[in-house]
C-alpha cells in the first residue's frame, strides 16, 4: 500500500450476530446469473450456467419424494445462519444448452424442500460468500449442512489526523488478490460504501480505497478469517481544493473558465470546467493552467494532505502563458 496507512480490527461473531449486520445494496450482493460466485472445490459448470425451473409457478415439492433440510454456519464450530441465505439446488446433469436445471430455491435461513431421490447439487450463497455440496436425497427425512468458511469485511477511511471523509466522495473496490497472466486482479464488488458490511469466503482480498474521482488511490490487502468481522481504516493523504479565476485577491471568481492540472513532472492529471472548480487531489507538487477566452494562466500548487482550500488563479500578466503547447 502506497500513500496512506491502514488500521485493521477483527472481531469474532457467532453466526447469529453476523446475520444481524446490514446487507449491501444490491450491487454488492450476490444477485444470480452473470454475477461471479466464490471458487468452489468441486468440478462443476459454473453457476452462472443452469436453467431455470420449468414451471416458477408452481411449488417445486414432490408429495412421493424425501424431505431434506439445509443449514448452513460460517465455521464449523459456529451456529446456523437465521437469515440471508439464498439456496439454489440444481440437477447434476446438464441439459442440451449445456446449463444446469435449477430445481429448486429459496431465501431465508434454513431451508426445507421435497425432493424426488436421486443426486443434486446445492449451492448456498450468503452475501458475497458461498458454498457447494452434493447431496443424495432417499424416501426418508434427513438433514444436511454446509460450512460457508466466510467472514465479514467493514472498510473505511479518515484523512491526516482522523478527519472523516464525506461518504459521498469515498467508495472501494474489492479484488482478487491474485493477478492474472496480464498483471491484472478479478474484481468482485465495485462500489463498496464505507461502513458497509461485505460477507466473503474466507482469503485474501485486494482493496481500492478512491477519495473522489482523481488520483487520491489507496491500495491494500486484506485478509478476511471465518466468523469474524474485519474493521479496515485507511488513511487518505490528499485535500480538496476549489479553484477560480479572479482579477485581484479575494475577487469574484471569472466565469466560462476551463482548467487544466499538470502533475510536478508536466503530466496531465485532470481537466475542469466552471467559475468554481472542485476535485480532490493526492498530495504533492501540482501546476493549475487557467483559460479564459484567449487568455491563459498559470499557478504553481502544492497540495497538502488533510488541508482542504480555495485556491485563486490571479489573471495578471505575470501569471500569463504564452504560446503554451496543448492549451488549445
Amino acid at each position: 500500500m502506497t500513500g496512506g496507512v491502514i488500521r485493521l480490527f477483527v472481531v469474532l461473531l457467532s453466526a447469529a450476530a453476523f446475520t444481524a449486520l446490514p446487507a449491501l445494496a444490491n450491487a454488492q450482493e450476490f444477485s444470480g446469473e452473470g454475477m461471479g460466485t466464490p471458487a468452489l472445490d468441486l468440478n462443476l459448470p459454473s453457476f452462472s450456467s443452469f436453467a431455470p425451473a420449468t414451471d416458477p409457478s408452481s411449488p417445486l415439492a414432490l408429495a412421493t419424494g424425501g424431505e431434506i433440510t439445509l443449514s448452513a454456519k460460517l465455521t464449523e464450530e459456529g451456529e446456523d445462519i437465521s437469515r440471508g441465505l439464498v439456496w439454489r439446488i440444481f440437477g447434476q446433469q446438464a441439459g442440451p444448452d449445456g446449463k444446469l436445471p435449477l430445481i429448486a430455491s429459496s431465501e431465508g435461513g434454513s431451508g426445507v424442500f421435497q425432493l424426488a431421490p436421486g443426486g443434486y447439487l446445492v449451492h448456498a450463497s450468503y452475501g458475497r460468500a458461498g458454498a457447494t455440496k452434493r447431496i443424495t436425497v432417499g424416501r426418508d427425512s434427513k438433514s444436511e449442512s454446509l460450512v460457508l468458511d466466510a467472514g465479514g469485511l467493514k472498510l473505511d477511511a479518515t484523512l491526516a489526523g482522523g478527519v472523516r471523509i464525506p461518504s459521498g466522495k469515498l467508495k472501494f473496490s474489492i479484488y482478487e488478490a491474485e493477478t492474472d497472466t496480464n498483471g491484472e486482479r478479478a474484481l468482485i464488488i465495485p462500489d463498496v460504501s464505507p461502513n458497509s458490511v461485505v460477507r466473503l469466503n474466507s482469503g485474501t482480498y485486494h482493496i481500492v480505497s478512491t477519495y473522489g474521482s482523481v488520483n487520491a488511490v489507496i491500495r491494500s490487502d486484506i485478509r478476511i478469517e471465518a466468523g469474524k468481522l474485519t474493521e479496515a481504516t485507511v488513511e487518505h493523504h490528499a485535500a480538496e481544493l476549489t479553484m477560480k479565476l479572479v482579477r485581484e485577491p479575494g475577487g469574484e471568481a471569472i466565469a466560462d473558465t476551463s482548467w487544466s492540472i499538470l502533475s510536478s513532472s508536466g503530466d496531465p492529471v485532470r481537466e475542469v470546467v466552471g467559475a468554481f472548480a472542485s476535485l480532490v487531489l493526492a498530495e504533492g507538487d501540482y501546476t493549475i493552467i487557467a483559460k479564459n477566452k484567449d487568455r491563459i494562466y498559470q499557478r504553481d500548487f502544492t497540495v497538502v494532505g488533510g488541508r482542504n482550500q480555495d485556491v485563486e488563479v490571479l489573471a495578471t500578466e505575470a501569471n500569463t502563458v504564452e504560446n503554451m503547447d496543448g492549451a488549445d
